[in-house]
């Protein structure tokens, strides 16, 4: 089988309606818009969430809380996923982002304390868990903040 060869499965694909062709088509003149209206208009119809004037869901329903755009988020890993590096490698936010451990990078990583380390590792990160530290050490390595 070649690129070019591939083709959908039957009865999987259907023609679009072609609207405004004429009234022999069925689809002519008005289009399947009706005759008149707000929705009939180019442009016409109403935002998302209107109700016709009553109050709209997102605004009945009540608010609780905020967001602090000052706050501050930390990527995680736990210890554990630091096992699959060989023994005296210098392990840094860098590093992760590029083997795709750590996806986003938002304002620093925090390397947290869930498993077992059985390998010394220099590991650079913005946060340490006091159990990260003890675990790290215990196996050798070194912990330092970036």
């Amino acid at each position: 089988m070649k690129l070019h060869e591939l083709k959908p499965n039957p009865g999987t694909t259907k023609n679009r309606k072609r609207l405004g062709r004429g009234t022999a088509t069925g689809q002519g003149k008005t289009a399947g818009r009706g005759q008149d209206g707000q929705n009939s208009r180019s442009g016409g119809g109403t935002r998302p969430g209107f109700e016709g004037g009553q109050m709209p869901l997102y605004r009945r329903i009540p608010k609780r809380g905020f967001t602090n755009i000052f706050a501050t988020r930390y990527s995680e890993i736990n210890i554990e996923t630091l096992n699959r590096f060989e023994e005296g490698t210098e392990v840094n936010p860098e590093m992760l982002k590029e083997l795709g451990i750590v996806k986003k990078q938002y304002d620093g990583l925090k390397v947290l304390g869930r498993g077992e380390l059985e390998k010394k590792l220099t590991v650079k990160a913005h946060k340490f868990s006091k159990s990260a530290i003890e675990k790290i050490e215990a196996a050798g390595g070194k912990v330092e903040v970036i």
